[in-house]
């Protein structure tokens, strides 16, 4: 039980409810949310509530990050558990979706299970798991999907890697659909991009570099999208870049195939030209693409064709950046970042505030079928209270992640998380 919150002033972004007025939000000592709109400024305050004066202040439903990898178990230098779920706290995310990419991976009962322990004995936010999709995620024998749901796995996936065993992929989404479960795939054709390191065009031939060409994502995809609506089963694209990706995921969806797809906040704030002089902590994947792919991709997500953004958050050591470009391992940090550089095309009028929070928030909550993404009455509490304008930059001694390996280094922001409550307790504050 906590005390009892009540946030008084507060302009309310509720996308599942469509709500975007000013107002209180009351929370009931179960973490649960008794009021939250207009109309809620006329009810009486719990007895011994803690109450706060948000004038200026913006609340949100939580962010739910649908793709984070985290170092623990095996890589704990890089990221723990609960370094993460710190980090995510400072960036407004209540919950965000382990990726089983750990050592050993996260491919039976007992490990799914760890990191569901580890995360309510350490975690500030919600950690739920994605198990992996194939043994090993090595794409040759499925998971025991059903039993992993079980224990607790909201989805199931090869996390950087393709599935390339056309076979065991249908099997794996004929099996899935027989209980709902989510696949979730990055689509990477691992022939095209063998030896690509950035975005293939004139810059890359400017810096000596090979390039990665945009069919390394849209020929596996559409693979997949073929292969689900012949199962039947929920696809999720896990990562996409190009609009040609969105094309045919629309094309898919108007044949009734049941997808959805994400975007990493990078590739809607980035382009290729931000790796400069071969800057290593730009190296992803798939590659930051060119302007014309990011302004393509960003009226795509305004239009809600892209229906979930999310951090990609790859921590990465020195050890594993500090090198040439193409010998850099790819992924950055970005669980404390990502609202903030998604606030940059809110101030530009690029995407509206309420389909931005949809895409960080609701939608992944929905798709993953997760308690959260909502201030709606009987809620859990997950809220994040941001100044939507406020100037801040990114030092990178004051990042909590453990790794450091951010994009934004020295980025100047408009518009930073203040507090965020999981369950009515304050688990961040500035």
């Amino acid at each position: 039980m906590t005390r009892p919150l009540v946030l008084k002033n507060v302009r309310i972004v509720d996308p599942s409810r469509k709500l975007d007025e000013v107002g209180t939000i009351i929370v009931g000592e179960d973490g649960r949310i008794l009021a939250a709109g207009a109309d809620a400024r006329n009810q009486g305050e719990p007895a011994g509530a803690e109450v706060r004066d948000c004038s200026g202040l913006t609340a949100i439903p939580g962010l739910v990050d649908a793709r984070v990898f985290v170092g623990e178990p095996g890589a704990e230098h890089r990221e723990t558990i609960a370094s993460a779920s710190r980090a995510a706290a400072a960036g407004g995310v209540t919950s965000f979706i382990m990726m089983p990419e750990t050592d050993p991976v996260i491919d039976d009962i007992a490990l799914v299970e760890f990191v569901k322990k580890t995360a309510r004995d350490k975690a500030v936010v919600n950690v739920y798991p994605a198990a992996a999709l194939t043994k090993g995620l090595d794409s040759n024998e499925m998971t025991e999907m059903g039993l992993l749901q079980e224990a607790g796995a909201v989805a199931f996936t090869n996390g950087r890697h393709g599935l390339h065993d056309t076979q065991v992929l249908r099997r794996a989404m004929t099996y899935s659909r027989e209980f709902g479960a989510v696949i979730a795939l990055e689509t990477r054709e691992r022939y095209l991009a063998a030896n690509g390191v950035m975005n293939e065009g004139l810059l890359a031939s400017w810096l000596g570099l090979s390039g990665v060409p945009k069919e390394t994502e849209i020929i596996p995809l559409e693979r997949d999208l073929r292969i689900a609506g012949l199962t039947k089963a929920k696809y999720h694209a896990a990562q996409i870049s190009v609009p040609e990706s969105v094309e045919a995921i629309e094309v898919a969806r108007k044949r009734g195939t049941k997808v959805t797809c994400a975007i990493s906040i990078n590739h809607l704030a980035l382009n290729e030209n931000d790796i400069g002089e071969y800057r290593t902590f730009f190296k992803l994947y798939p590659p930051l693409r060119s302007e014309d792919d990011r302004m393509a991709m960003v009226q795509a997500l305004a239009d809600g064709k892209i229906d979930i953004v999310v951090s990609s958050h790859d921590p990465q050591d020195v050890d594993t950046k500090r090198l040439p470009f193409g010998e850099a391992a790819d992924g950055a940090i970005g669980l404390e970042t990502m609202l903030s550089a998604a606030l940059r095309l809110h101030h530009a009028g690029q995407v509206p505030l309420m389909r931005l929070i949809d895409a960080m928030s609701t939608r992944p909550a929905e798709v993953f079928g997760l308690d959260a993404g909502t201030l709606k009455p009987g809620a859990r509490a997950d809220i994040a209270l941001v100044d939507i304008d406020e100037p801040w930059l990114v030092a990178k001694e004051q990042l909590l992640s453990r790794s450091k390996n951010t994009p934004f280094e020295d980025a100047r922001f408009s518009g930073r998380v203040v507090a965020t409550y999981v369950a009515g307790k304050c688990v961040h504050l500035v």
